[in-house]
């Protein structure tokens, strides 16, 4: 077996750096006899001797992917593409409950159905873009989510509308994650990377803004089928270019086992969390539906801690939270799900009924909001690269609870520009500082076989929290608005008090999310480093590390 100094210098000859006196390798058995070498991602070097196949996390390309931000274009019209999703049908709803004969009750399951499959399926779209191939994976999923998108736009019945937007939520949770990973191993840590993330960063924090913009447009000018016909052309369009500037990368240490049981389980748990989530403003906290649900999911979630601590190839390998940074990031990702997802809501029920706005007046109001973020976004990721992610991070928290505490303060006849667009400029600044060092910090130190798990991770965090927060905002507001209602307070007031008091607990969630910034992050942990080299879980007699 040739030293590491042989294979150092083997790889030298086809232009690869190695840091020789740093030379770290692991290894594990390969069926191939012949002696290769190829690269899982930038900065990772495998290769094959007899038997053995050897990883290097010290290697790295002479030069750079030169269509790296051709691709960056390319994932961030998908990604954008399944954010506005999320919020483009809000409007729209008045218009499809009048067209397809929706009941009061079964309205909500448009957006319900999407949610529910989207946050169920993140983490296994993220780790399957690791299994089977990162580009191959979100092509699928952009196939499917354009797809099951005409589908929507031609159902029929109230019935079609919520099974194409259920399979529409879960081609959204394989494309998703996949964005992220691909940028992870394509971009090296760094300055480069953070200005990705920063780009990924303006998409989902301007997102829902421009999504309430762009619904109240196609609604309003060539109806609410348009709203999902138009990811059709953007779909395609994206597949016809993905091939020629996206490369292809996985884990191939991570193809022999696929966790069948920790994928049931988590998929299963997390379904179930986002549903009783969803159901319970409208069924109540107490009701035997919302205690099944959350019963169910701790059940899940129990079982696929124990399976997937015993599986060799688990699904989340629990390992990675041990990384203080990695863990705080997803935290605080899920605190900012619980700001964003309620806010929007709730300022949209603010500008329509109290203020007697139409949608598309609300989605032009909310660009200052979309505006702002993609600036602030532009700014953040270059002083991450300069000041480190902890203090961007922490005032970008402390901008969003300023821009909540201020809508506090909401009056009944309110005005545009003295009582929203100032707080719009605080929330969107706020954003783009949050969003971006959050996502630096989540996939900071990653290796290329955690790139899909790291992605799929802080995407679930962020779904999930937008869940509870939209659960408890929801369930503040209208308790406050019922109870008023029932005193005999007239309507508009009862709603803006209870608008109010629910961004009280908005500016609540903002503190605690300070807090866990300033006490769990560490601005050293945050500074790159080379791959950390990945002992294999089980090890036998032939898979040692080879010197």
């Amino acid at each position: 077996m040739p030293s590491c100094y042989e294979v150092a210098t083997l790889a030298w000859t086809d232009n690869v750096r190695l840091h020789e006196e740093e030379s770290h390798w692991t290894s594990r058995r390969s069926a191939a006899a012949p002696v290769f070498y190829r690269f899982a991602a930038p900065g990772e070097l495998w290769l094959v001797l007899g038997d053995r196949e050897f990883m290097s996390s010290q290697a790295s390309t002479t030069a750079p992917d030169p269509r790296r931000w051709q691709a960056l274009a390319v994932l961030g019209i998908a990604y954008l593409m399944v954010v506005l999703d999320v919020s483009i049908v809000n409007v729209a709803l008045p218009s499809i409950q009048r067209s397809l004969h929706f009941s009061s009750s079964s309205l909500e399951w448009i957006v319900s159905a999407y949610a529910l499959t989207f946050g169920g399926f993140l983490l296994l779209g993220g780790r399957a873009g690791d299994l089977l191939g990162r580009r191959r994976v979100f092509m699928a999923g952009l196939v499917l989510f354009s797809l099951f998108s005409l589908l929507s736009g031609l159902a029929g019945s109230p019935a079609m509308l919520i099974a194409t937007r259920a399979l529409q939520g879960a081609a959204g949770a394989v494309l998703s994650p996949s964005v992220f990973s691909i940028v992870s191993v394509t971009f090296e840590e760094g300055s480069e990377r953070n200005k990705a993330l920063g780009v990924l960063g303006a998409i989902a924090g301007s997102g829902a803004a421009i999504g309430l913009l762009l619904g109240g447009v196609l609604t309003e000018f060539v109806g609410w089928e348009w709203i999902f016909f138009v990811n059709v052309p953007i779909g395609l369009g994206v597949l016809l270019v993905v091939p020629r500037v996206v490369r292809e990368s996985r884990a191939p240490e991570l193809a022999r086992h696929f966790d069948v049981a920790g994928a049931v389980t988590v998929t299963g748990g997390l379904i179930l969390l986002v549903y009783a989530l969803t159901r319970a403003p409208t069924v109540g906290w107490t009701s035997a539906e919302t205690i099944a649900s959350f019963a169910g999911f701790v059940v899940l979630f129990a079982a696929a801690i124990v399976i997937e601590q015993r599986s060799s190839s688990p699904l989340v390998d629990l390992r990675i939270f041990r990384r203080r940074t990695l863990a705080a990031a997803n935290v605080i990702g899920l605190l900012l799900g619980t700001i964003l997802f309620g806010m929007f809501f709730l300022l949209s029920l603010y500008q329509q009924d109290v203020l007697g706005f139409s949608p598309l007046r609300t989605g032009v109001g909310n660009l200052a909001i979309a505006l702002s973020v993609i600036a602030a976004s532009a700014i953040s990721q270059g002083l991450v690269t300069r000041v480190g992610v902890k203090p961007v991070l922490m005032s970008g928290l402390a901008l969003l609870g300023g821009g909540l505490g201020y809508f506090t303060q909401l009056p009944v006849n309110g005005s545009y520009f003295w009582d929203l667009f100032p707080g719009f400029l605080l929330i969107g600044v706020g954003l783009g500082f949050a969003f971006v060092p959050v996502s630096i910090a989540a996939l900071s130190g990653v290796t290329s076989r955690e790139a899909g798990l790291a992605s799929g991770l802080i995407t679930t965090s962020q779904q999930i929290g937008g869940g509870i927060g939209l659960a408890i905002l929801t369930t503040v507001s209208t308790t406050r608005t019922n109870n008023l209602l029932a005193s005999g307070v007239a309507r508009p007031t009862a709603l803006t008090d209870g608008f109010t008091l629910a961004f009280w607990v908005g500016v609540g969630f903002a503190v605690i999310a300070l807090a866990a910034a300033f006490v769990a992050l560490k601005r050293e942990d945050l500074t790159p480093q080379a791959e950390p080299v990945e002992s294999p879980r089980e090890e036998t007699d032939d898979e040692q590390v080879a010197a």
